[in-house]
């Protein structure tokens, strides 16, 4: 009787703790939101807890190695560009170090707290609470000494100069790859210059007061431009109100998506990646004028002009989920790229605030704005259409590069694929970047038959038929590179021979971006159709995408992550750590087998992703992986962009609401679900039944219900019709 009643015990106290987990409605999103999740990185990069207004110029985060390390050596007055450069350190001191190192001093925190419209922190004698409006931001600085404490400002990047003004100005300069920001710094209370170093350069102030407040404003204009926009936008020393007009943004940003039941742990992942999906583009414009990196001139416009988008991260699925979101500012996005393409005349790769980064592969301008106008969104194609076909004919398609055709390239518009080197190989052509990011040969070929069916589209739109069946023909550029007997995408010669002696799970840059040939094996997102038919039908692929999460890796860690360190969160061969591989469990709905994404999904989500410093499998790249996340979670994902439709997977929510614009919802239902119920057992689309794995984009747009029936065993009839699969073609037509 003893052991029953013990059991009954244990039963209802899990029983009640599983419950207790669960939400049943979220009233504050902003109460979810963890800015350290993932503060921790896996292998690579962590993420930063920034505090800012959406899509805004002030990023303030601590400068520091990541969240394990015990010191901040400094809060950047603005982060410039995700993960790149910062500017105008500052840190306040309550002494000065007794070994003289004032300049290299960094301080122990404790008790800090990281919201996105608020930031403070106890330091070593003396605390500091922080907020922000679009361009400017406000600290307020409590020393424990009557005596009060210093004020210490340098230079991040090298160059510039500090200048007290008077007793309650400071103005600043700094310059970063070649342009300039301004800082313009006022204090309620008198301070004083207490030393300097024009080496470094850097100033240190001291005040004799315990309670310091600051205000500052950014430009890249001027610093008469940081007066004017700081008298604008906090003309007071009023802390609170700049942090509930922070708050307002965000509470409206996040609220475009309501969520209802579902776990705590999953609800603070999918509102702290929401977030994430915020940090970037930014708008640089300083009411009424901007400086563009791209000719190198101020601008006067009231238009917003948006900079720091790295498109080989984004286009996968945080422009698309911004275009759901936020339609009238993804125009001022596109738009911006039109304006930096009339000023340089070339269209970026990575749009930074100071100018064009050739950072990694491909041309996904074309695929962005190919999406975007397949979604119904306005910019001025006309104008750019020749950069991005010349993206393609007449610039270099090598990693990392700008500027004309290389002989590689030439290569490969007249055969049809990159030509490899073999194993020792020496490599000949200047322009690859050597030794680490080398030819890419083959991701090259499948990244630029994706940008040129992309292009493609853009061109049908024009009525440039000519340059239609141009880039349709290199769209399929991709199967030169398919080697059968191999059955995936393979390295080969300029003689047109395979490599051989090479396993396809430890193959580096030499043919492949970031990851192995299992994951490039399903980089063909405009053309899955084509691709099962070279894998030899639907039966032969589903075993090839099966063995991709079961074929394991052999050789130690520690050796594979020297050769392929960004293919982290690996499941198989499967990298869950790394962009390319975000589409992978969803194209199982294009095989007729659906239940195999909904618990691929479930798995993935699970296992990878939890809500700690160490939660997140890979580089967040600035809200590309954390869009990937809101999509998931939500229960669908855009696989093709530039095809407007959406892939069902698994929700995590029993409900997932988008506020769009208009005053429509679109709601994704899903009844029953929990970590068991993942499977789909039926489905109705507007109270309609829906046989199919997929909705498209107007669909969506339109609002409604999307309502799933969910079950703990897989319901392996649904949506396995060959003729209700999702499309994905190269003869696709986003106008039919």
């Amino acid at each position: 009787m003893k052991k029953t009643l013990l059991v009954l015990a244990v039963t209802a106290c899990c029983s009640c703790t599983f419950e207790q987990g669960r939400v049943n409605k979220v009233s504050d999103p902003l109460e979810y939101v963890d800015t350290e999740i993932g503060g921790v990185g896996v292998l690579l990069q962590p993420t930063r807890p920034t505090v800012q207004i959406p899509n805004q110029l002030i990023r303030w985060s601590p400068l520091r190695a990541d969240l394990l390390d015990v010191c901040i050596y400094d809060y950047p007055l603005t982060l410039t560009s995700h993960r790149q450069e910062s500017v105008f350190g500052f840190l306040p001191l309550a002494r000065i170090p007794s070994d003289g190192w004032v300049w290299e001093a960094g301080q122990v925190y404790d008790n800090e707290r990281n919201t996105p419209y608020g930031y403070r922190a106890n330091l070593e004698g003396c605390n500091i609470k922080f907020s922000c409006a679009p361009k400017s931001g406000i600290a307020e600085i409590h020393f424990e000494s009557d005596e009060g404490g210093f004020l210490r400002f340098r230079i991040l990047n090298g160059k510039g100069s500090y200048h007290l003004e008077n007793e309650r100005e400071l103005t600043g300069e700094e310059e970063f790859h070649g342009m300039k920001a301004y800082v313009c710094v006022r204090f309620e209370s008198p301070v004083t210059l207490e030393k300097s170093d024009e080496d470094r350069p850097m100033i240190l102030l001291s005040t004799t007061t315990r309670d310091v407040r600051m205000r500052y404003a950014i430009s890249y204009i001027s610093k008469e431009k940081a007066r004017t926009t700081l008298d604008k936008e906090i003309p007071s020393f009023d802390l609170n109100r700049v942090r509930e007009n922070a708050r307002s943004s965000w509470e409206k940003a996040l609220g475009r998506i309501r969520i209802k039941g579902g776990s705590e742990k999953d609800i603070r992942l999918f509102y702290s990646s929401l977030y994430r999906c915020y940090e970037r583009m930014v708008d640089i414009n300083e009411y009424g004028s901007y400086f563009s990196a791209f000719d190198n001139k101020v601008h006067q416009s009231d238009d917003p002009f948006y900079t720091d988008n790295w498109l080989w991260d984004t286009y996968v699925s945080l422009e698309p989920l911004m275009t759901i979101l936020n339609p009238d500012q993804e125009e001022d996005k596109l738009r911006s790229y039109v304006e930096m393409y009339k000023q340089c005349g070339v269209i970026p790769s990575f749009a930074v605030i100071w100018g064009d980064w050739p950072a990694m592969t491909g041309n996904y301008a074309a695929v962005w704005m190919a999406d975007s106008r397949a979604k119904g969104l306005d910019f001025d194609l006309g104008s750019v259409y020749k950069g991005l076909k010349d993206n393609s004919l007449e610039s270099t398609l090598l990693p990392w590069k700008n500027g004309p055709r290389t002989v590689l390239d030439d290569f490969y518009n007249e055969h049809g694929w990159f030509p490899a080197l073999h194993p020792g190989e020496e490599e000949t052509v200047p322009e690859v970047m050597m030794p680490w990011e080398r030819r890419q040969a083959v991701s090259l070929s499948t990244a630029f038959s994706y940008a040129d069916w992309a292009t493609a589209q853009l061109a049908r739109e024009l009525g440039k038929e000519e340059d239609v069946d141009l880039f349709l023909k290199r769209a399929a550029y991709y199967k030169n590179v398919y080697r059968p007997d191999k059955g995936m995408f393979w390295p080969r010669d300029k003689e047109g021979n395979w490599i051989e002696g090479v396993d396809p799970r430890y193959m580096d840059r030499a043919y492949y971006t970031e990851n192995n040939a299992y994951t490039f094996q399903w980089d063909v997102k405009h053309d899955l159709e084509g691709l099962i038919e070279l894998m030899g039908g639907r039966e032969e692929a589903e075993k090839k995408l099966d063995e991709l999460f079961r074929i394991q890796i052999t050789m130690p860690k520690y050796q594979f992550y020297a050769i392929l360190p960004d293919a982290t969160g690996m499941m198989g061969q499967f990298a869950m750590g790394n962009e390319p591989s975000f589409h992978i469990p969803y194209i199982y709905n294009y095989l007729g087998s659906p239940w195999k994404t909904q618990k691929r999904i479930r798995t993935i989500i699970d296992r990878m992703f939890s809500d700690t410093v160490y939660g997140i499998p890979g580089d967040e790249d600035g809200g590309g992986m954390s869009s990937f996340l809101v999509f998931t979670m939500m229960g669908f994902f855009p696989v093709t962009p530039g095809i407007p439709v959406y892939a069902i997977g698994c929700p995590f929510f029993e409900e997932a609401t988008i506020n769009l614009p208009g005053d429509k919802k679109f709601t994704v239902k899903a009844r029953g679900v929990s970590k068991e119920n993942k499977y789909i057992q039926s489905a109705r689309l507007n109270g309609k039944p829906l046989e199919r794995s997929w909705f498209t984009h107007k669909e969506l747009t339109a609002g409604g219900v999307l309502e799933l029936k969910m079950g703990s065993k897989p319901c392996k009839e649904w949506a396995s019709d060959p003729a209700q699969l999702p499309p994905s073609s190269i003869n696709y037509r986003a106008s039919e």
